[in-house]
């Protein structure tokens, strides 16, 4: 059986319990980009995830002897929800790996979702231990391993949201992003446009901090790289799946990194302006069209959102990055003389009537004629930058900026 045809009968499986999602025009965004933008809405999945189409497709595709023996899978996001949510409709039990840093939300809802049916191991600091401690116990028990991406049935499910696309487009699609983490999703998309709807240019979007698929599609060879910023977490790996890198490799048109930051942004916008709530992961394929627009001007373009389980713990952490990627927040080592009205001087000559200090750190040492103090700004315009700049060397301030100095900035502001 081909994949295709696999995703075909992977439509018939999860009929009735993964969500045949709405395509929905964007007018906002298709005024900005003079484009028709439309947006695939996987977040509105019962787990708020495109994954649950994976997770179940694989467990109820299993014989019904490793059904008894009971599947594991290690997560802290999607994929345990995924898992946990077929698992209690299939009445099968699960065992979930989570590191011990997982927050206590993600725990409450692999168990809200999965009920009796799960039971939870909190193993290992990262996700990587915890994979190990999962891998070990399926040696142990015989249990079924369930992956989040290099699995053809999982990779199967996801691509029904391909099959989902080509129905619901009023009109061919021109260019087609895909978030991709380990490459689940991607590959099963790629599968069904090859054969379907040939002309449409898939256009793949990771992190910047974490480029597996294009570092190794650039090697032209499956790569792990060495570190990744894990903050958007649903598609930051160091690896993508052999299956995975082995499809997209020739089907991909191009790959776009999209800074963190910029992701950040997309976040708060899609909330203020669309009342659309997504994880990081979610607003990838929009913060990319930033990147794509002299291209997809006056074509017609979907974006998968492709989740919504955002911890609102982050929402301070998430602001923080946008105004430091828009050049809005801006944070300096500065010494200041160790006198009377020193502080007041700075804020008077220093400081525009709209320049706000948000961070602060002094600490007065009367033996001494300065003191190195840590102040945050955030600006209304970000072209005030330089004027403060200047202003602190006319004023003759000693200080350091810290934004591009990634270890001093860590040590005394992270």
């Amino acid at each position: 059986m081909s994949l295709l045809d696999k995703i075909y009968q992977a439509q018939k499986n999860i009929s009735g319990v993964a969500v045949h999602t709405p395509l929905m025009k964007n007018e906002n965004w298709s005024d900005e980009f003079a484009a028709n933008i439309w947006l695939k809405r996987e977040d509105l999945q019962p787990v708020r995830s495109y994954k649950i189409r994976g997770a179940y497709n694989k467990i109820v595709s299993l014989s019904e002897t490793d059904k008894s023996k009971g599947v594991v899978c290690a997560s802290a996001g999607n994929h345990s929800q995924g898992v946990a949510f077929a698992c209690n409709k299939l009445n099968i039990l699960a065992t979930i790996f989570m590191p011990v840093t997982t927050p206590k939300q993600k725990i409450k809802q692999v168990k809200l979702f999965g009920k009796d049916k799960v039971v939870i191991i909190l193993k290992g600091d990262t996700y990587d231990e915890s994979f190990f401690e999962a891998s070990q116990f399926c040696k142990k028990q015989e249990a079924i391993f369930i992956h989040p991406f290099d699995d053809e049935e999982v990779i199967a499910g996801q691509g029904t949201v391909g099959l989902e696309l080509i129905k619901d487009a009023q009109k061919p699609i021109d260019y087609l992003f895909v978030p991709i983490g380990g490459g689940g999703l991607a590959s099963g998309i790629c599968t069904v446009f090859k054969q379907l709807s040939p002309t449409t240019k898939i256009i793949g979007v990771e992190p910047s901090g974490a480029a597996s698929m294009k570092t190794s599609i650039t090697n032209k060879k499956n790569t792990t790289l060495n570190e990744i910023d894990r903050f958007v977490d649903g598609a930051a790996v160091k690896r993508v799946g052999e299956n995975n890198f082995s499809i997209c490799k020739d089907i991909l048109h191009d790959i776009i990194l999209v800074p963190e930051g910029k992701v950040c942004t997309t976040i708060l916008r899609l909330y203020n302006e669309e009342a659309i709530v997504v994880e990081p992961a979610g607003a990838l394929t929009i913060a990319a069209l930033d990147f794509y627009k002299e291209k997809i001007k006056g074509k017609n373009v979907v974006c998968i959102i492709s989740g919504s389980n955002n911890d609102i713990t982050r929402t301070e952490e998430i602001r923080e990055r946008s105004l430091l990627y828009e050049g809005l927040k801006h944070y300096f080592l500065i010494q200041f003389p160790q006198r009377p009205g020193a502080l007041k001087e700075f804020v008077n000559d220093v400081l525009g009537p709209n320049d706000d200090i948000t961070y602060f750190q002094f600490s007065k040492k009367n033996n001494r004629e300065n003191g190195p103090e840590v102040v945050g700004i955030e600006l209304k315009n970000k072209n005030d930058f330089l004027k403060i700049e200047e202003l602190l060397t006319r004023r003759k301030f000693k200080f350091q900026y810290l934004n591009n100095n990634s270890d001093l900035f860590t040590y005394l502001i992270s």
